[in-house]
């Protein structure tokens, strides 16, 4: 880093560096058989020059390894200099000096990572697996992850945070036929219990995908989405309202437009933020070292603000929000009671959700999905569903239950109407 500082600054030339340190400690399971540990340790650092030139600011980003010697970094930082000098971006400044060193909350971190994993394992292999049930293969990973950032104004930055990837192969095996699904769960905290019950539902989902039949007539019925598919919908809302499809004038809708045009059922309260508590995509600060300032970007269905990082803010003469990782929806009315009595159509494995503004639609293929009347839950499979976004979105019902994945936080689930399923 010295070396590469002290290059750097012999070409007058401003620069951000951004490092990534991984350590982990990772376990490869088959048939509950740990066949493979192992413990890596991976530093990535990219370095991006910004050049001044002709009323304009120009910027290259280019990857540097332990191994590069300093003529070969020399040479990079010339390369990338030149090259910057063939972009012709409106102006802007870095972000000032400040300087801050965080370490992210989680009970991950008082444990070794060893011991992490063995728990890890151990709540996955106490699902419920029933008589054909099985998890055909387990891969743990543990992370202790260090992000920086420097720029040349003297900025410093840093956050040490902890997590933990699983993957597992959930089978089902009958009749000498088996099928499988896929599950990934992604944490920050620890909570075993939770996790057991995780792969359990995993399980019996991949039951219920083995028995699941194509329906003989179409389904008429209300639609529910679960938080997978809710976050790529929240995902596709708040796309507009950020500072870079504002300047781009690729945005759908401004501040002040009622973008939902809620007919009935819950309106939509949006908040782009830092931090969710048991999210990976938690961060105390941007790739450019800004600072992250939760935003409530949508209140009741209508647009109230816009959000984004340093250059794109100052364009729009904005205040600088960051690039905010997490997204977090307020939960609605619909209670758990409610749900059970409608008659309704449980999507809950996709083969992926498209929700698309630009087009207004929102649709895909349903791998697994529940007809529930009643007691009686009959598992589908075969199905896709298909809808108009400014159709669903009027009178979307947002659960009461609230429920992290990933970086989003809001309702469980959600009942639409106006969904076409065939």
């Amino acid at each position: 880093m010295k070396t590469l500082i002290r290059l750097l600054r012999q070409q007058n030339c401003e620069f951000r560096i951004n490092t990534r340190r991984t350590h982990s400690h990772e376990v490869y399971f088959v048939h509950e058989k740990a066949e493979t540990v192992r413990s890596t340790s991976v530093t990535a650092r990219s370095v991006t020059v910004y050049v001044d030139h002709d009323g304009f600011k120009g910027d290259y980003t280019f990857r540097v390894y332990p191994s590069d010697s300093e003529e070969t970094l020399r040479e990079k930082i010339q390369n990338a200099i030149l090259r910057a000098r063939l972009i012709r971006n409106e102006h802007y400044t870095l972000p000032a000096k400040a300087k801050q060193s965080v370490t992210a909350e989680s009970n991950l971190a008082s444990m070794p990572m060893n011991a992490v994993a063995q728990k890890v394992a151990q709540a996955c292999f106490d699902a419920d697996k029933g008589e054909g049930g099985s998890i055909n293969a387990l891969e743990v990973f543990v992370y202790c992850e260090e992000v920086a950032v420097v720029n040349s104004n003297g900025l410093e930055k840093s956050q040490r945070k902890y997590r933990v990837m699983v993957e597992a192969i959930p089978t089902w095996n009958e009749k000498g036929e088996s099928v499988e699904l896929y599950e990934a769960c992604n944490f920050t905290e620890l909570d075993e219990k939770a996790l057991t019950a995780e792969i359990s539902r995993k399980l019996a989902e991949v039951r219920d995908r083995y028995h699941a039949q194509k329906p003989a007539s179409p389904v008429n019925a209300p639609v529910v989405l679960f938080a997978p598919e809710l976050a790529e919908v929240c995902k596709e809302l708040s796309y507009s309202l950020n500072y870079s499809s504002v300047y781009g004038k690729v945005n759908l809708f401004n501040v002040g437009d009622d973008v939902q045009k809620r007919t009935s059922g819950d309106g939509i309260t949006l908040t782009r933020c830092a931090q969710l508590k048991g999210s990976r995509h938690s961060a105390a600060f941007d790739a450019d070292g800004s600072e992250l300032v939760d935003t409530v970007i949508m209140q009741n269905g209508v647009a109230v603000a816009c959000y984004g990082g340093n250059r794109f803010a100052q364009y729009l003469k904005q205040p600088c929000t960051g690039e905010l990782p997490c997204i977090r929806l307020e939960t609605g009315t619909l209670s758990q009671s409610q749900a059970e009595g409608i008659r309704r159509l449980e999507c809950v494995s996709f083969s992926g959700l498209q929700t698309d503004l630009n087009n207004d639609y929102i649709g895909g293929e349903v791998r697994l999905a529940y007809l529930v009347e009643g007691e009686k839950r009959t598992p589908l499979t075969g199905i896709s569903i298909s809808g108009k976004l400014s159709a669903v979105l009027p009178t979307i019902r947002l659960s009461q239950q609230q429920r992290t994945y990933e970086n989003y936080c809001g309702p469980a689930f959600a009942l639409l109407d106006n969904v076409t399923v065939f």
